[in-house]
This record gives C-alpha cells, sequence and structure tokens, in this order.
C-alpha cells in the first residue's frame, strides 16, 4: 500500500495517453523523497507530476493538489514545455544527454516569483531507459524576479546567465574573478557568492584596493606587529585574519601594486601569510572573490600585472553584464531603488518616464541609474515621475550639458566653463583638519576613525587624497 496520507502522489492509469512504466520500488522511493527539506517531485517524460513532497507542495501548490499535472504549469504557469517559452528545460536537456542536468530556473510561488536551482536525475529501467525523472528545487535567496529592497535584482537573459554562473561556482572554494563596468553591481554579485556558498556563516571581508595607499596595503591586508613602522604603536591584526573561515572580496583588484602582488599570490597558493615586521608564518582558511573593471589581459601583457596571480584570481570568472544590454530589467530595477531612494514618498515612474530610461546608455551603469532616479524624485511633486522630469534628471548628470536649457534646469555660460576653478575652501580646510588630527593622534587607523566619527574605509579614502594633494609626497607618521 503507497503512503498516499504523507505524499501526495498518482500512477500512471490505462486512461492515460502513453502512459509511462511505474517504477518498481515507487513506495520507498516516494517515502523517501517525502523526508527531504528541499522540494522534489517525481514525473514522467510527458512532464506529468506523480508524486510531490511536502516541501514542494507547501512552497509552490499550498492546498491545491499538483498530481496529474505537468510540472511546468505548476511552477512555471506555462501552457508549453519551458523550452517552448524562452527557458532552458532540463527534461529536455537530460534526454538529449542521458545524463542528470542541471538549471537556473524563475519560479512561481505564492510569495512572488523566486530563483531557484534545479537539478534532475534520471531514473532507468531494466533496459536502461529512461521513463521517470527526480527533480530537485533549491530555493537562490541571493537574487529576486521582482523588486526587492536589496541583493540582486533581474530577470533579463544575461542577468539570468549570469546568475547560473554564481549559482554554480557559489557551492565550490574556487576563485571567482568578477569582470565588469563601474557601477554594474560587483560587490553584490561578490556577496551573492558568498552566501551561496558553505561559507555563508562566516565574514565576507570587502578590501577596497582602489583606495588604499601602497604604503599601507601590506599592513592592511596582513596586519602588523608593534614597531614594526612609524606609528605601529601596538599589534593589529589585517583583513586576511578577519576573513578567515569566510570569505575575503579584493575590490578593484587591478589597482594592487606590483610589488603587492607576489605577497598576493604567496596567500593564494599556501594559505600563509607574515604581519609586517614579523617572521612567524601564519595560516589562514578563506576564499577569495577579486573584481575589476580593467583590462586584466592587457595589463599582463603590458607587464603592470602578473600573469601567475591572474591566472590563480581568475579560476572562474563571471562577466558582469553592463545595464544597457539588460534593458528589460530597467522597470524592475527602478521600481526598487526608488523605494530605496525615497521610502517615504515611493513614487511611480510614467510609461514615457520608462520608455526614456530605457532609452539611455547609462555608462554609470546602476550606479548612475540609481543617481537619475533620485535627482528625478526630488525633481517631483506630485506621485509620478514624468519623461519631463527623468529628462531633467538626465540633463543634471551629463558630462557636456546640451547647448539649451530644459525648463528649471540652468547652466554656465560658455565663457565661465573656461575659468579655472578657485581652490575649493572646503576641501582645504578638511585636509588641514586631518593634519592636525594626525599630529595628535598616537593610536591605530581604526581608534582615528572612531575618533573623527567615520568609517576606516572613509579615512584611508581622505588619507589617500591628502598624499595626493601634498606637494612633498607621503605624509610621515600616518597611523595604520
Amino acid at each position: 500500500m503507497l503512503p498516499s496520507d504523507t505524499t501526495e502522489q498518482r500512477l500512471a492509469s490505462p486512461a492515460d495517453e502513453a502512459p509511462a512504466a511505474t517504477p518498481t520500488s515507487l513506495p520507498e522511493l516516494v517515502s523517501y523523497l517525502e523526508d527531504l527539506p528541499e522540494p522534489h517531485i517525481l514525473f514522467d517524460r510527458r512532464y506529468r507530476i506523480a508524486a510531490a513532497n511536502a516541501a514542494y507542495r507547501q512552497q509552490f501548490a499550498p492546498g491545491a493538489s499538483v498530481v496529474g499535472r505537468t510540472c511546468y504549469e505548476v511552477s512555471h504557469h506555462f501552457t508549453v514545455p519551458c523550452d517552448e517559452a524562452g527557458e532552458s528545460c532540463p527534461l529536455a536537456r537530460s534526454l538529449r544527454s542521458g545524463q542528470r542536468e542541471r538549471v537556473l530556473h524563475l519560479h512561481h510561488t505564492p510569495q512572488g516569483e523566486t530563483y531557484v536551482n534545479i537539478e534532475l536525475v534520471p531514473l532507468r529501467d531494466g533496459s536502461g531507459e529512461a521513463a521517470w525523472f527526480i527533480e530537485k528545487m533549491e530555493p537562490l535567496r541571493v537574487a529576486q524576479g521582482v523588486p526587492t529592497a536589496d541583493g540582486l535584482i533581474g530577470r533579463s537573459a544575461p542577468f539570468q546567465a549570469m546568475l547560473e554562473l554564481v549559482a554554480r561556482v557559489g557551492p565550490s572554494e574556487a576563485s571567482v574573478l568578477l569582470l565588469g563596468e563601474s557601477g554594474t553591481g560587483k560587490e553584490l554579485v561578490a556577496r551573492a557568492v558568498h552566501e551561496a556558498s558553505p561559507r555563508a556563516a562566516r565574514a565576507l571581508v570587502v578590501v577596497d584596493c582602489a583606495s588604499l595607499p601602497e604604503s599601507l596595503f601590506e599592513s592592511e591586508l596582513f596586519g602588523h606587529e608593534k614597531g614594526s613602522f612609524t606609528g605601529a604603536y601596538a599589534a593589529r591584526s589585517g583583513l586576511v585574519e578577519a576573513a578567515s573561515g569566510g570569505t575575503l572580496f579584493l575590490d578593484e583588484v587591478g589597482d594592487i601594486p606590483l610589488t603587492m602582488q607576489v605577497k598576493l599570490l604567496r596567500l593564494l597558493e599556501s594559505g600563509t601569510y607574515r604581519r609586517v615586521g614579523s617572521t612567524e608564518l601564519r595560516r589562514v582558511d578563506l576564499r577569495v572573490v577579486s573584481a575589476t573593471h580593467r583590462d586584466l589581459h592587457t595589463m599582463v601583457a603590458d607587464g603592470r600585472f602578473r600573469e601567475d596571480l591572474f591566472h590563480r584570481l581568475g579560476t572562474f570568472p563571471i562577466p558582469l553584464p553592463a545595464l544597457r544590454e539588460r534593458r528589460d530589467d530597467i522597470p524592475l530595477l527602478a521600481t526598487a531603488l526608488l523605494a530605496r531612494v525615497a521610502p517615504r514618498r515611493a513614487p511611480t515612474l510614467s510609461a514615457a518616464a520608462l520608455e526614456r530610461l530605457a532609452a539611455h546608455d547609462f555608462p554609470g551603469n546602476v550606479r548612475e541609474l540609481r543617481n537619475v532616479l533620485e535627482r528625478a524624485a526630488l525633481l517631483t511633486d506630485g506621485p509620478v515621475i514624468e519623461r519631463a522630469q527623468v529628462e531633467q534628471a538626465l540633463v543634471l548628470g551629463s558630462r557636456r550639458p546640451p547647448g539649451v536649457n530644459l525648463p528649471g534646469t540652468w547652466r554656465l555660460p560658455a565663457a565661465a566653463a573656461t575659468v579655472e576653478p578657485p581652490a575649493d575652501p572646503l576641501r582645504q580646510a578638511s585636509h588641514a583638519a586631518l593634519r592636525h588630527a594626525l599630529a595628535e593622534h598616537q593610536g591605530s587607523r581604526d581608534a582615528l576613525a572612531r575618533r573623527l566619527g567615520i568609517s576606516p574605509r572613509t579615512l584611508y579614502r581622505k588619507l589617500r587624497e591628502l598624499e595626493a594633494s601634498a606637494p612633498d609626497g607621503p605624509e610621515e607618521g600616518r597611523p595604520s
């Protein structure tokens, strides 16, 4: 007797069209599936569901029967199989390859559309033919096909292709190299890789390589011992140690100084490092995800980036699509971004405004889209942002404003554009205050940041600006 009180199930009957042979071990198989935490279904070559465990019923069809229905109708609300509706069908792929298949799908649930990792396993009979299939579904919680408060958002083909690579590499230990233009969301994708890995419960530590002066890079990454250089009044651990057990994200890895690249390579190859001023070899267990907007191939050819480090970082490269390559995602992104930049008002976009946004190339990608939407929201008094406000927001952010003014906008006369701008008194005052704080402070960089009421990352950026503005070279006695 089949355990019908636990798992919804159905055997193909003689009245069914071309019924498949029933697996002889169906009762035991159904009982096994019922105890699994992930949604599982058993179905035949015609996509008809024969059994579904509780996790599947709860996620995709609470309170409704799924037995006898097709998997594409329940999971996708399609009237035809996935491969006829623009998606990759794991059943069709398995019939061609004769093997198990994995794909990423966007499924319908009562809570909305969600990305799901699908693994399909064919069940073979005595003749070796696959007549039944088991499908396992694992939600990919790092991305959504609907507007959300945070995380990755999109449903276009380029976005899904990128997300499938994230889903593939996430559970592994492979080093990941994210390649994309500025503003494409590389840090969000790095977080998605981390959260899809077994290290998700540990820290994701971000290293902004572009903001670290060469003189501080080694100390920031590996830490230092007391007295190892001027201002090192106490020993301090580095970001590598903070990422132990988790993931180290090297943002803008193309900006790492050549002198530091060999030490980073040693870390990646052996999992060992030394603090500045120490002879002790330390070991660390971490995964490295890196990102850059630069052409590392050209940098390697020019001798500006080590080839061995490039290959070590780029075990699994993931190209991130520019926003102009995924224009279909602009409405979803715009809705989510407006909820973030104007949460109290939550304005909407008219059809004409969306059309204007879709026509723009967005060289600054999602970051630029956010800025345009924030400006447009500030320029709008009512609940709906119209095309005129979007146009005005684009003009205000353009690098070379056009020769005509839109209503409510202004531009400098042509003669004024050639005048050399005066020194910024606010920046000069900020630099003077920072020099004074550096002269008086005797502790660590973290302590100085707390004293100034800013983050360590912001402090490094200000130190870099100060170093660039100094007429006689780098500042002495900078805290580490």
